[in-house]
């Protein structure tokens, strides 16, 4: 871990804020720019800053809530937080509720795997993902009583389950 990351790690609520409020102005113009109304909601908690952007009045998000579109609106954002800050951010970006609709399907995904181990397979892999969506669903295997870890490099990445012990 650099130590940008590791200053990224421990940041304050106001600094999170500061983070937060530069994000909101950053979507803002993108939704200004691509004619979108949208509400934005600011939020610090876990040590990262969260940005929701929900339809206004009549407005449609669908168009950037595809979760590829948000991972890559989210990495836009980063760098704009990380260019005024001068320091690594780890916010996160939902759309539309895209980010509960992605942690809805990881559960699926989870469900479905554990239901392979429990049938007899010693473990189950799970596709590649981001390391926000690993983090996600080490979290859920945990609540579940599993173990899981990370395998595998780069856009490979993914998460292997198995029983504890």
């Amino acid at each position: 871990m650099t130590d940008v990351q590791h200053d990224a790690e421990h940041r304050s609520t106001a600094q999170l804020e500061e983070e937060g409020d530069i994000a909101a102005d950053y979507i803002e113009e993108l939704l200004d720019i691509t004619d979108l109304d949208g509400d934005i909601d600011i939020d610090a908690r876990n040590g990262r800053a969260y940005i929701s952007v929900n339809a206004g009045e009549g407005a449609n998000l669908n168009m950037l809530s595809k979760p590829d579109t948000v991972s890559a609106l989210q990495e836009l954002t980063r760098l704009a937080v990380q260019t005024k800050t001068g320091v690594f951010s780890r916010l996160i970006l939902d759309i539309g509720g895209s980010r509960d609709a992605r942690r809805d399907e990881l559960a699926m995904l989870v469900s479905r795997a554990i239901e392979r181990i429990e049938g007899g397979a010693a473990s189950a892999a799970l596709p590649p993902m981001s390391s926000y969506e690993r983090k996600l669903v080490h979290d859920l295997v945990a609540e579940r009583g599993f173990h899981s870890e990370s395998n595998g490099e780069g856009a490979d990445r993914h998460t292997v389950i198995t029983r504890v012990g």
